[in-house]
């Protein structure tokens, strides 16, 4: 029996931060010893909330390097674009004709972009949730990587593809199951530690994997603390950094700076320091690869272009069980305009008209 298979991808949107690499790609990187495994730039994802579209091609290539020097291997996981690969949108259709508004309208993450981007609200944020669908199912991913806040559109998946299996009385797609790392850390923003790092929040918020050692040091001393210990629980921000801290420093500098913490003669900007030391010196190895991957153009194309024919290869072979159920024309090389009228016309008289599918 093959292995299961693993979809997941990141919106081209700026560059791999601490809590993308932690909560996302850190599991991917393990996932690709026990699963076969798809991780895709989601470029039609990243247009559902305000762009330049001069930025786009730019940060597409930037991920892929991202992705490549964090340790996926493109020998063991297909990396793909989800634009390059138009049964994405296809398929995004076809399951679009199936799904209940109201059920786009409850996915938290509408309400949550629709209120970010008031001027922004729009049919393809919507449906984003369909989009994602069309994602997964399109490969016939059986696990979905994700934290606990995508659950919701995962859950929103399975409806979709219990609903169209219902319509057109067939079984096509597995329900895909979300495996949520349970020994993920929640990374917060530097500064907004009561939000989860995040690229909405601005640059100075989050560190990139790609920020240089100077950057990495400015944006540490700069995150927000508190006024000191109070001998209660202690503040978010502070919470933070030592969760980074027990991440990336060694276990003395945790300890130490801990029992300070707790003593009460804890300098945070001692706290700061060693912190960014830390995350710097783990960092390094992913700079050097990086840098060695933008000077090789050559080879970027080819893990893309490799990773886009595998992927096409599977989409079609799904796309073509879906068009048959649907009662739609499979692609066929060499079929021309005459030969389609005549399939069409040929499979029509000699089928009898089926009941119609009812949306309800």
């Amino acid at each position: 029996m093959g292995r299961k298979r693993v979809f997941s991808g990141i919106r081209p949107t700026g560059p791999i931060h601490l809590g993308n690499y932690l909560g996302a790609i850190k599991s991917w990187i393990q996932l690709q010893d026990r699963y076969e495994c798809i991780y895709a730039i989601v470029d039609y994802h990243g247009m559902t909330t305000p762009y330049h579209p001069a930025e786009m091609r730019a940060n597409v290539r930037e991920l892929l390097i991202d992705y490549l020097a964090a340790g996926v291997d493109p020998e063991r996981s297909i990396l793909m674009v989800q634009s390059a690969v138009p049964e994405h949108t296809e398929l995004a259709w076809i399951l679009g004709t199936v799904t209940p508004i109201a059920w786009l309208e409850r996915v938290p993450t509408f309400k949550e972009k629709a209120e970010q981007h008031p001027d922004y609200v729009h049919l393809g944020l919507l449906s984003y949730g369909v989009l994602m669908a069309a994602d997964i199912v399109l490969y016939k991913a059986e696990v979905v990587p994700v934290g606990e806040d995508q659950l919701p559109h995962l859950e929103l998946t399975r409806e979709i593809v219990r609903r169209f299996h219902h319509l057109f009385g067939v079984r096509i797609f597995p329900e895909p199951q979300a495996l949520v790392p349970q020994d993920t850390a929640r990374i917060m923003s530097l500064t907004d530690p009561e939000k989860k790092m995040s690229k909405t929040l601005g640059p100075r918020s989050l560190i990139a994997l790609s920020d240089p050692p100077e950057a990495i040091r400015e944006k540490i001393m700069k995150a927000v603390t508190d006024t000191g210990p109070s001998g209660e629980r202690m503040s978010p921000g502070v919470a933070n950094l030592f969760q980074l801290l027990k991440i990336f420093g060694t276990e003395e500098e945790y300890r130490s700076l801990r029992a300070e913490y707790d003593a009460g003669t804890l300098r945070y900007v001692n706290l700061k320091r060693t912190l960014a030391d830390a995350i710097i010196r783990s960092l390094e190895p992913f700079r050097r690869r990086r840098a060695e991957l933008e000077n090789d153009p050559a080879y970027l194309e080819r893990v893309l272009r490799d990773g886009i024919r595998r992927a096409r290869a599977i989409a079609r072979e799904t796309m073509a069980e879906v068009k048959e159920a649907c009662g739609l024309l499979r692609d066929e090389p060499g079929l021309g305009e005459a030969g389609v009228a005549a399939a069409a016309g040929s499979k029509a008289a000699g089928e009898q008209a089926p009941e119609a599918v009812e949306r309800r």
